[in-house]
């Protein structure tokens, strides 16, 4: 059954409501003006509370959305309360209808306050550097246009009022006129910072309210009377629209999919505001000077304007080359965060960068998962094929990851033969999904040195739980992944609280595992292996147990993997190699030729890869008295196929004399394969194999067991079977010519003392 992709689907955006009803409102003002304009001015001052209300409903949208940056959040939170003013100013318009000069005290007010609102929005915005020159710039650029904008409505806009207006209502115009102005130079180098955090498309839509400001309050003061009408019915409508259109982008902004931030080009042209507002403050001194100066003061005027231009344009030349100069910093910037934070061998986002990303998605309280993808016996291929094909492996795994990553998701190659994958959900069914398609997209062969190889991988997959770092939910998929690979490989897990209490337990078991070996806690025991024909001990399996001093016993299926997981395996088997070999030499200096011939050791494939294992062996066998025919070695199918450093250590141990004993034969993957290329000795059958095989039912079972006794009697191997726990197995064994064999139904392990009673003894009873 396949699984439904879901990975790919995002919300759709929202806001769109009000951006349409506050475009209607304007629309409709708009048809109301082209009308004729008619007497009654009640329905055109409408659209004005309609297209705020829209503003106010769309600035909400955004400031109420959970899982979205702080920063943004609150600049939207401060719009809707400014958008709110100014729907009581537009409310308070409708009331007074009316095509006065000047703003009235009345609308003037809340609309003063909504600006103030607006300009606290603008500066929480990041612009500029944040250093005391960064800011000192920003002030002084502030100051200049604000005098320069303030002269220009003192000398000039309100002359132009005409004869009777109040002197309030000029004032409080201008005062608006003169915030709009100061707005436009805050958003202009908010929206040319490359630290960006509200949407750029938002803020290019959000000047058509300062704009309206500035510009809107000059026709209020100087303007005809149909031009104030203009003004007075549109300016709160334009303004409502552009907030809702802008909530509008920033929703949709927020629902699309992550995008890398485009650096800001250029200077935006709102930052030419400074000069323009010196340019136009010479030109007013160039004017005044010509009505009320001598001949003498009118040249000295000229003269200082001529050289405030000349600096003026001294500065645009330095913006020019300050900008080139910058542009190449930020490439050169851009290309060492790339490397920084790119692998160099796939191309793919590293480590650092996966978990910048990560942390970004969950400090904004966004939706995230990830996955942790690690190649099956990838070390195997790396050794078998060399480090370039390995390599080469990897770069496929890479782009294979990349092209089976869908919008949103980000894929990343954390180290060695390690990748993850950053998911824009935290739907635990959508995660599985992704992992599924995955792992099918991993599961097509690959071409590598001219060969084909199939390739598996385990995955761990965690979802960014409230209150998490991104560190800890990296764990988590650490954790997900090694049970993966525990359950089997080739699978995906689902990180579960539990798995952390587990990983937890397994830690303090290392710890103490790592005391019992120093003090002494460990003991081994021994299964006796019998000739089927004789009855009598043929050799022993070394058993090793732990009787914990708190815990009491501590299996060796809890203990083992824990050891082979934290490295302790060396250590361990190192002890059991040397206890086994000095009891088995104890035992022949006390029983003689009665004595078994050899021990059977456990070997662990982790103890295999270390370069000194032959030598220690040899050194063991030396210090004991023993020869190399009196040590078998168990391995197990998947240490045999771990790597060339495997195959060359079980090669010497060969040619020394050491017997290696296949454990578990029958239920690997390449069983008879390695036949031919591993030199073993004996085959022990696997209990999974003898279990049922009295009765017959399991035709199966008795087809396997036949055939290992039939081939290890044709390559002249020492066939033996593990498990048997009944006469009748013991029979039917014997029929297929197995020769030895061990399991309760001879001997449990036993104490050595107990061991050693049997090699003195009768034959055991059940022969």
């Amino acid at each position: 059954m396949s699984v439904r992709n879901t990975a790919g689907k995002r919300p759709r955006s929202g806001g769109h409501a009000p951006a349409v009803i506050a475009l209607a409102a304007t629309a409709a003002v708009l048809v109301w003006l082209l009308l004729g304009v008619p007497g009654d001015l009640y329905l055109g001052f409408v659209g004005g509370p309609v297209a705020m209300a829209a503003a106010a409903f769309a600035a909400h949208g955004v400031a109420s959305r959970q899982r979205v940056p702080r920063p943004v959040r609150t600049f939207w939170g401060l719009l809707r309360y400014a958008a709110g003013f100014l729907f009581l100013a537009a409310v308070i318009a409708v009331l007074r209808e009316n095509n006065d000069t000047g703003v009235s005290i009345y609308v003037g007010l809340p609309l003063l306050v909504g600006v103030v609102i607006l300009m606290v929005a603008f500066l929480r915005l990041p612009f500029g550097e944040r250093t005391t020159l960064g800011r000192a710039q920003a002030l002084l650029d502030g100051a200049t246009v604000a005098v320069a904008s303030t002269l220009i409505y003192w000398y000039v806009v309100l002359d132009l009022a005409p004869s009777g207006t109040s002197l309030f209502a000029r004032v409080v115009a201008a005062t608006i006129g003169v915030s709009g102005v100061l707005l436009l130079v805050v958003l202009g180098k908010a929206a040319a910072s490359p630290a960006r955090t509200v949407d750029p498309a938002s803020l290019r839509v959000l000047t058509i309210a300062p704009l309206a400001g500035g510009v809107g309050t000059i026709l209020l003061i100087a303007g005809t009377g149909m031009a104030r009408l203009v003004f007075a019915v549109l300016a709160l409508p334009l303004v409502g629209f552009s907030i809702a259109f802008a909530a509008h982008l920033q929703q949709r902004a927020l629902d699309a999919p992550e995008r890398p931030v485009a650096e800001a080009k250029g200077r935006s042209v709102l930052n030419l505001l400074p000069l323009i507002g010196v340019t136009a403050t010479a030109a007013l001194v160039i004017t005044v000077s010509a009505q009320e100066m001598t001949e003498r003061q009118r040249t000295l005027i000229i003269g200082a304007v001529l050289i405030t231009c000349f600096v003026i344009a001294r500065q645009l030349l330095s913006l020019r080359e300050n900008k080139l100069a910058l542009a190449g910093i930020r490439r050169q910037q851009a290309e060492l965060e790339r490397l920084a934070l790119s692998d160099t061998l796939t191309g793919l986002p590293n480590r650092t960068k996966f978990a910048v990303a990560l942390g970004e998605r969950i400090e904004a309280h966004q939706p995230a998962s990830a996955l942790l993808i690690d190649v099956d016996d990838f070390k195997m291929i790396n050794d078998t094929l060399g480090p370039a094909a390995g390599d080469q492996l990897l770069y496929q795994v890479a782009q294979r990851l990349r092209a089976h990553c869908l919008a949103g998701e980000l894929a990343a190659r954390l180290g060695g033969d390690e990748f993850a994958v950053l998911l824009p959900t935290d739907d635990p069914a959508e995660a599985e999904a992704v992992a599924a398609r995955l792992l099918a997209g991993l599961g097509e062969p690959f071409n590598v040195a001219d060969q084909r190889l199939l390739l598996h991988a385990s995955v761990g997959i965690a979802i960014a739980a409230a209150g998490e770092t991104a560190d800890e939910v990296q764990r988590n998929a650490d954790i997900a992944m090694y049970a993966a690979k525990e359950s089997g490989k080739a699978s995906w897990v689902r990180f579960e609280p539990q798995m952390r209490q587990d990983m937890a337990h397994h830690a303090r078991l290392a710890s103490e595992l790592h005391n019992a070996i120093v003090r002494g806690e460990l003991r081994l025991v021994y299964q006796p292996v019998f000739d089927l024909r004789t009855g009598l001990p043929s050799g022993a399996e070394a058993l090793v147990r732990w009787q914990h001093p708190e815990r009491g016993f501590v299996s060796p299926a809890d203990f083992i993997p824990v050891a082979e997981r934290s490295g302790l395996i060396v250590p361990l088997g190192s002890w059991v190699l040397r206890e086994a070999c000095e009891q088995l030499a104890r035992w022949r200096a006390e029983f003689g030729d009665e004595a078994i011939p050899s021990i059977n050791v456990n070997v662990a494939v982790r103890q295999l890869r270390e370069a000194g294992f032959v030598d220690e062996v040899a050194a063991v066998l030396s210090e004991t008295g023993l020869t190399s025919g009196n040590l078998i070695i168990e391995v197990t199918e998947s240490s045999v196929v771990d790597g060339w450093q495997v195959r060359e250590t079980l090669q010497s141990l060969h040619e020394m004399g050491v017997q290696l004993a296949l454990d578990d034969f029958g239920t690997g993957q390449s069983s008879l394969s390695l036949l031919r290329a591993f030199p073993v000795d004996v085959l022990k059958l696997d209990k999974s194999f003898v279990d049922g095989i009295a009765d017959g039912a399991d035709r199966g079972r008795l087809a396997v067991a036949a055939a290992v006794a039939q081939l290890a009697e044709y390559l002249q191997l020492k066939a033996v079977a593990e498990g048997i726990e009944n006469v009748e197995q013991l029979e039917r064994l014997r029929e297929m010519g197995y020769r030895y064999g061990q399991g309760y139904l001879m001997a449990k392990p036993l104490p050595a003392e107990e061991c050693g009673k049997l090699m003195s003894a009768a034959p055991a009873h059940v022969f």
